[in-house]
Parts: structure tokens; sequence; C-alpha cells
């Protein structure tokens, strides 16, 4: 077997792994789960390489964009809304408070409770960032032609 060029592994013979009757031609190239990850893979990219500026993660971008526009949301909530498990929405807003962005006030209702909403300048920034992310979503899908992305979009609703 030959060495992958300065890997020091064995190259891949692809067509053979297929062949093997111990797989049954399995590919793990043709699967869903390696398929949507490397989809993630290359919108993560876009949105790294678009947002930048903004200075905003995936998950501060949905978190705050959530936050402005229920006007006012509880920590907890907001993690539902966002898809986000508790440990991580909470140190989401911890940095969305942190930049100014959020602020965190006792609920008037209900005194161990903190609503979240945002700043002026979390306004702005969120102004800003959903025209880019709408560009992000528009560089995603370009590959798919412009009747493919509604369907896309549709299947996509369908797993989750």
């Amino acid at each position: 077997m030959t060495k992958a060029a300065g890997m020091g592994a064995p190259a891949c013979d692809e067509a053979a792994a297929a062949d093997a009757p111990a797989w049954g031609g399995y590919v793990v190239e043709a699967q869903a789960g390696f398929l949507l990850r490397r989809a993630h893979q290359r919108h993560a990219a876009l949105f790294q390489d678009m947002m930048g500026a903004r200075d905003l993660t995936p998950t501060q971008f949905t978190a705050l964009i959530k936050i402005v526009t229920c006007g006012a949301v509880t920590q907890n909530r907001l993690g539902r809304l966002a898809a986000m498990d508790p440990a991580t929405i909470q140190g989401v807003v911890r940095r969305l408070v942190a930049r100014g962005l959020v602020t965190r006030d006792f609920d008037p209702a209900d005194r161990r409770t903190h609503v979240l909403r945002a700043t002026l300048a979390g306004l702005e920034v969120a102004r800003q960032a959903v025209a880019c992310a709408t560009e992000i979503t528009a560089a995603t899908l370009a590959p798919l032609s412009p009747t493919e992305r509604p369907l896309f979009l549709s299947l996509l609703k369908k797993l989750i």
C-alpha cells in the first residue's frame, strides 16, 4: 500500500473498500450525517468569513435576533427558542451582556427570573447582522437552483 503524500498514512483505496462484502457497499461520503456535517462546515465557513466584522458567533447571532424579535424574553425561554441547552445559552447571554448588546434585569412579575432585552447597541448590531445573514444564506444556497432552494429548506425543516 502506498503512503498518502506527506501524511505517513496508507492511501485509501475507496473503490476496494466500497466493494468489500463485509461493508455491503457502505460509503460514508454518501450518508446523511456526513453530508449534513460537510454542508454545515461550508455554511459555518461562510458565516465566519462574512459575519466576522460584527464579531458574532452563530449562537450569539441567533440569541440576539431572538431577543430583538421577542422584545423581552427570559433566559430559559430564549434557550428553547434558540434550540440551545441551558449551559450554552447561559454562556451566550453572558457574552452578549458583557459586550453591552443585551441587558439582564429582574422580571417585575417574578424577581427570581431575569428578563433579557436588546440595548440600542444590540439593536444596531442586529440590524447590520441581519443584512449580512441574508447574504450568508444566499451564498450558502448558491449551488442550488432557485427552484431547489425552497425545497431544500422545506426538507431540512422536515428533518428537524
